[in-house]
């Protein structure tokens, strides 16, 4: 996965309509890019100007309406009307209707289906791609890629759910057997950032459907589009298979239906992707019903490279790189490049490099959702790996050398402290193969592959026995 920049600067490395009251006049629908000839192929995804925002086996939805918009143009795309806490309960209430009839099926059925999921994904990936671009602000490339990883990640998890299970494991006492039984956990509820608003949720979903559980999605406000049009495809592919469409339930929606997941005790594993601010808070409501939670917060990782360049996905994003920049002059720092808004339509915003700060400068450690990178010099390898874990945030790093003491030092365990540990390569696009995630203010929570399997699902240590005696562990006797 690309990730340099949080995604807000990508670049290239060498039916019917609904009910209700609408604001504003009717004329401002002919203003929407969906009603435009160029962009009619968003009705390919099953979009219309006004979309349910609600899927729990029906489509529904009876919060706000908003509007969402093209960062490249701020021009309105459509509209979703989100999920009430009432909507949000009934749909909690079907997908856990659901689960007991998609743990029923064996992993492996279970993998054919997300396999499916997989090969609808494939026969939209251009245009899924292109909305992609379209709300959330990257290139088309990076669009297009971002869909390609949901389909590898449904493509691994078929593979998967022929696998996953624990050890029979040596047993002291003779005539007993000792195994490590694992079942699903039950309802995973996924929220997701607008950065990555399919891969993410690929991560998760296809994961946790083959571990035997049910996911309810939340994705960010301004990538609601998205999260439709996804849901829209996997929904078509259990219709097919004549099963609960809750199995993968939607609710748009804000902090209202946000806060609701986290204390929610029917949420059996809350999978947060966010900042870090939120991801506090989101850990506290999780942890005081002593519920699970799977947290990949702040990054604040940045390479950048050759001239690929897409907006900021908001206004309110351009203003936050402003303050970036008026920070990080006020604590010392010179702007040698970029700096400022650009003089055309969109969130379009200058590559910024800034030098002479302190390497602890405030501004340096904040994770910024903008295109600023901090460059600073430093006189040995102890001082950089030190300026390295000083960073609260630690998702990942990377160090360009061709010593090779150095790179196993860099590994090792006086070397970086983050998740993912990059030698020679940016500090972005990680294989979906390995498990995805960071350290201490990054959450410590691990997604897609490698063992990040086990976070979905509860462990049980059963002991048999089929001998004729009964005998205690650590041989014990009561005489």
């Amino acid at each position: 996965m690309w990730r340099a920049l949080r995604c807000v600067c990508v670049y290239r490395a060498s039916g019917s309509k609904l009910s209700g009251s609408w604001d504003g006049p009717a004329a401002f629908m002919s203003t929407l890019l969906i009603n435009q000839p160029q962009y009619s192929w968003l009705k390919e995804l099953g979009l219309r100007e006004e979309n349910e925002g609600v899927y729990n086996g029906s489509w529904g939805g009876r919060g706000e309406v908003i509007t969402t918009y093209c960062p490249a143009n701020n021009e309105p795309i459509a509209r979703v009307r989100q999920a009430s806490v009432a909507d949000y309960e009934e749909s909690v209430k079907k997908a856990r209707e659901a689960w007991r009839i998609w743990a029923e099926i064996p992993a492996p059925k279970r993998g054919e289906v997300v396999r499916q999921i997989g090969d609808a994904l494939r026969e939209k990936i251009q245009v899924l791609g292109s909305l992609v671009s379209l709300e959330m602000g990257k290139i088309l490339v990076e669009g297009v890629g971002e869909v390609q990883e949901y389909v590898d990640i449904c493509d691994y998890a078929v593979g998967l759910s022929r696998m996953i299970g624990g050890p029979i494991l040596p047993s002291e006492r003779p005539g007993h057997a000792l195994i490590e039984q694992w079942n699903p956990v039950g309802l995973v509820g996924i929220i997701t950032a607008f950065n990555f608003p399919v891969a993410v949720y690929g991560w998760n979903n296809a994961i946790a459907m083959i571990c035997g559980n049910v996911c309810l999605w939340k994705g960010a406000p301004t990538t609601s589009l998205i999260s439709v049009a996804v849901t829209k495809i996997i929904a078509k592919v259990l219709e097919d298979n004549k099963l609960p469409g809750a199995i993968c339930s939607l609710t748009c929606g804000g902090a209202d239906i946000g806060t609701a997941m986290a204390k929610d005790e029917q949420v059996n594993l809350l999978s947060f992707t966010g900042s870090t601010q939120v991801g506090k808070q989101v850990a506290l409501m999780v942890q005081e019903r002593f519920g699970r939670s799977l947290l990949e917060l702040g990054g604040n990782n940045a390479i950048i490279a050759n001239v690929l360049y897409g907006p900021l996905h908001t206004k309110q994003a351009v203003s936050m790189f402003l303050g970036a920049v008026e920070a990080a002059k006020k604590e010392g720092g010179t702007v040698v490049y970029g700096g400022k808004v650009m003089d055309r339509p969109g969130n379009y915003v200058e590559p910024t490099i800034v030098t002479g700060l302190a390497h602890d400068a405030a501004i340096a450690h904040t994770e910024t959702f903008a295109p600023i990178l901090y460059v600073f010099k430093f006189k040995n390898e102890d001082e950089v790996f030190a300026w390295n874990n000083e960073v609260k945030q630690g998702l990942s790093s990377s160090i360009f050398t061709k010593d090779l003491g150095r790179i196993f030092r860099w590994l090792g365990p006086k070397g970086s402290d983050c998740g993912i540990v990059n030698v020679n390569i940016p500090t972005s696009g990680a294989e979906i193969g390995g498990a995805f995630g960071g350290e201490k203010h990054t959450g410590g929570g691990r997604e897609s592959g490698s063992d990040a399997w086990k976070q979905y699902m509860r462990r049980s240590t059963c002991t048999i026995n089929y001998s004729k005696d009964l005998p205690l562990a650590q041989g014990i006797k009561f005489q």
